[in-house]
């Protein structure tokens, strides 16, 4: 076995096609945070840099063996690419990817550009897309509001409406918590739409920079996340997966999970940037200028040499990588110790349990706890 060999592959590829949007999130770690390395990127894509990350990635999946890997198209929002520049994109990044290896593509959107000619390139290049709606619109217009300052809804609902109208290009909705909004309401509004996976994410955070709460003496995160798992789990109706939910089932039943931000499976995703930079996790920037920041990239590094950059290397070192407090907790097969910026304070760099700590574990509890009421002891269930 080779020194790289021991250290799993990356399996997921997340281009950034395009570096500007037309809607201003007031939560967006790209826009802003306090790393605005945006302003110094190209708009979108080239040509040139997809022909030369689909030669890595088939590189990469050739020397590993790998049969399939996951492209996902991201921003900004990549539908300022332009239709005919991102089957460019699009085909670039195919002829570079060897025919034995199944590349999935993704494409993560606000949808509020989202027409009939857009689904039909999609499904030229076998295209799944997921929107991001958080919730009703009042909710979502909260913190997603146009440059002009106006509601980004009713686009939004139009374009997962036309999805809608083509099921098997739909992967899903991502949402961001918000502690303002009803989770049971914010719930079933998303899964009105039917969609096959919805996704909470939880606002980016450290200690330096906490997240919002009413009442920091509990866990309000984990309250919100609990009622979401009851309203999912009771309603017979309901055919989608909550991704953060059911990892932490497959987590507690010593099944790995399939999120960065929970578990201590090695993360096997990686970014490149609209020019070609390369870096491991672009939510860093949330941290501080530079954070996510790797000096290599495609045109320099093979994704081989990128496993092994130091600031990589937590990501193969499982919980001998996390705060000690983390280390001895019971929970921590589960929890993973949070997502790595949430770890983060100017002391102690990542050497911290996650700032959604408490959240986790009241969320992890009242699972396993309604897994215990329904028959089933999973094999890391750790309730007093």
């Amino acid at each position: 076995m080779t020194a790289c060999e021991d250290i799993a592959p990356f399996r997921s590829f997340i281009l950034k096609v395009a570096n500007r949007c037309n809607i201003d999130c007031d939560y967006c770690y790209v826009f802003n945070s306090a790393d605005q390395s945006w302003r110094h990127l190209p708009a979108r894509m080239s040509v040139e840099v997809a022909q030369a990350a689909g030669r890595r990635i088939g590189e990469h999946a050739a020397a590993r063996g790998l049969r399939g890997v996951h492209v996902v198209l991201h921003g900004g929002e990549p539908l300022l690419a332009g239709a005919r520049h991102m089957a460019d994109l699009l085909s670039a990044l195919q002829k570079g990817v060897p025919a034995s290896v199944k590349v999935r593509f993704e494409l993560q959107t606000n949808g509020t550009l989202v027409t009939e000619p857009w689904l039909d390139l999609f499904e030229r290049h076998e295209v799944v897309v997921s929107v991001s709606l958080d919730g009703p619109p009042a909710a979502n217009d909260r913190h997603r509001l146009t440059r002009s300052s106006r509601s980004s809804a009713v686009s939004a609902i139009r374009g997962i409406e036309l999805l809608r109208s083509r099921p098997h290009l739909f992967a899903g909705l991502l949402a961001v918590v918000d502690l303002a909004n009803d989770p049971v309401e914010v719930h079933d509004y998303l899964a009105s739409f039917e969609p096959p996976v919805i996704d909470f994410g939880l606002p980016h955070g450290t200690h330096d920079e906490p997240p919002h709460r009413n009442d920091p003496s509990v866990p309000e995160y984990g309250f919100w996340m609990s009622r979401v798992y009851d309203a999912w789990l009771t309603r017979a109706e309901y055919r989608h997966s909550v991704r953060m939910l059911e990892d932490i089932v497959a987590l507690s039943s010593g099944v790995r999970g399939s999120v960065e931000s929970l578990g201590l499976a090695p993360p096997t995703s990686v970014v490149i940037e609209s020019d070609g930079t390369i870096e491991g996790v672009d939510t860093l920037r949330s941290v501080e200028d530079g954070a996510s920041w790797l000096g290599l990239d495609l045109f320099s590094q093979s994704f081989n040499e990128v496993l092994h950059h130091p600031k990589l290397q937590h990501r193969q070192h499982g919980k001998a990588a996390l705060a000690e407090k983390c280390q001895s907790c019971p929970l921590v097969e589960v929890c993973g110790g949070g997502y790595l910026p949430h770890r983060f304070s100017t002391d102690r760099g990542y050497q911290n349990p996650s700032v959604y700590c408490a959240d986790l574990e009241y969320l992890i509890r009242h699972v396993q706890g309604s897994l215990r009421q329904h028959g089933w002891a999973p094999s890391t269930v750790t309730l007093p």
